[in-house]
């Protein structure tokens, strides 16, 4: 005869039960939105740098990007090697190279690592373009008043920098 020992279902041991359970299930929940959430915030930057890098073999991109190119000492010099074109062209491919190595980032943790790195470094130079090319609106005083082109186009990529960095973290954490 086997001795069972139960605790007395109170109203307080229902109550705690119940309260460790919705923790748990608050919890799973939580997981599973932080997981999509990285898993939606890997796949935008996918999206962006795969879209923009792409556009940048266009003739129409190449002269877009030219005077936030040649105004920053971080990409000025490219110009003194290689055309619009092939400057252009060199950086599309960078950030395509750099939407595949995110795409392909869950099959192993080196890729990933190199691609959350590669894009954190595109964002940060592209958000050093805000004070770097003339993005200060004018007519309204200058700083702090940004103009729509560059200035407010670039601000996103504060937003991107920091998503990059979120899943430079994710990659360089083992258990993730």
């Amino acid at each position: 005869m086997t001795n069972v020992t139960s605790t007395p279902m109170t109203p307080a041991t229902i109550t705690a039960d119940n309260n460790r359970r919705e923790q748990t299930d608050g919890q799973a929940l939580g997981r599973r939105i932080a997981t999509f959430g990285d898993e939606a915030l890997r796949f935008s930057i996918v999206l962006i740098l795969g879209w923009i890098g792409a556009m940048k073999f266009t003739a129409y991109e190449a002269g877009a990007i030219q005077g936030l190119v040649a105004s920053s000492p971080l990409t000025s010099w490219v110009y003194g090697l290689f055309d619009l074109q092939t400057t252009s062209n060199l950086i599309g491919s960078i950030e395509i190279l750099t939407a595949v190595a995110l795409l392909l980032a869950p099959l192993h943790r080196g890729i990933a690592i190199v691609g959350s790195l590669a894009a954190a470094v595109t964002f940060a130079v592209t958000l050093s373009f805000l004070f770097t090319a003339p993005g200060w609106e004018a007519s309204l005083g200058g700083f702090p008043a940004l103009s729509v082109v560059p200035g407010q186009f670039l601000l996103k990529d504060a937003v991107l920098l920091a998503a990059a960095v979120s899943l430079l973290g994710r990659a360089l954490t083992p258990d993730h």
